[in-house]
């Protein structure tokens, strides 16, 4: 890992804005959670499961299914949740169902029949790990997304004068902007919590966070740029596909509200 959180943090930040398609926050991740629980690391790299169904028997062996791994074909082993505990298991062992996101990378369903399994106790789990590599990512895809369409607006002459001197657009441009302060807040708070212990609360909120504002920058960034963004030519859609597809994994908004309301609850007035 060779650092801490807010390194981490720093690091997937930009491969969002970047449009990085390749899985180094899963693989980053992986390798913290493998580490902290005392499992021993098998051969390869490995990635996150968002969620995993299934069982394990009495001799260690796990029959059942992870769905929507990110590159799950590509990796040498696979992370995930199951009754509180961490199970690590090699791909090797698991019958693979190709599938894409929307924004073409790769999610695929990994199907395990009496697979051995290494367990161990996390000190976080897979699902608020890959939140938290989606947070980063957000970030850093908003303000890209940001810049391209203060570019754009910029540089887009209508009725004589650039878009981005009428009133309606710098106002949209300043509420995207807002949303995207806010991730990046979030998320770096999230990363100061996870280097402090236990930073559940602060995920489940910095992911509720990313996933609104995603849906608020989407839609200003394409109205902005109109028709143009929508084009595979066009650099915009390489972060707004990624963003839209990105809200639905490893929790969506209404899962992890439900889990921020309860906690909020539980603590009373």
């Amino acid at each position: 890992f060779g650092g801490d959180w807010s390194d981490a943090f720093a690091v997937l930040r930009t491969a969002g804005a970047s449009a990085l398609a390749l899985p180094l926050g899963e693989a980053l991740t992986a390798a913290k959670l493998i580490a902290a629980s005392g499992v021993q690391p098998l051969p390869g790299w490995a990635t996150l499961a968002p969620s995993a169904a299934g069982s394990v028997d009495s001799s260690g062996r796990f029959t059942g299914r992870a769905s929507s791994v990110p590159w799950g074909a590509n990796a040498d082993a696979v992370v995930f949740d199951l009754d509180g505990k961490l199970l690590v298991a090699s791909t090797k062992d698991a019958r693979t169902e190709r599938r894409d996101n929307p924004a073409g990378e790769a999610r695929d369903t990994l199907i395990f029949e009496a697979a051995p399994v290494q367990v161990g106790h996390p000190t976080l789990s897979a699902a608020h790990a890959g939140a938290f590599v989606r947070v980063a990512q957000f970030a850093g895809a908003l303000d890209a997304a940001l810049a391209i369409s203060i570019q754009y607006a910029n540089e887009r002459q209508q009725f004589g004068k650039p878009i981005g001197k009428f009133q309606a657009v710098q106002q949209a441009l300043a509420v995207f902007a807002e949303e995207a302060a806010a991730v990046n807040c979030a998320g770096q708070a999230a990363a100061s919590a996870l280097d402090c212990g236990d930073a559940a609360f602060e995920i489940a909120a910095a992911k509720v966070r990313a996933n609104i504002a995603a849906d608020i920058g989407v839609t200003t960034a394409h109205q902005v740029h109109g028709a143009i963004g929508f084009t595979q030519e066009h650099s915009l859609h390489h972060l707004t596909r990624r963003l839209m597809s990105w809200r639905s994994e490893f929790g969506s908004e209404r899962y992890w509200s439900e889990i921020v309301g309860v906690q909020v609850c539980s603590r009373g007035a």
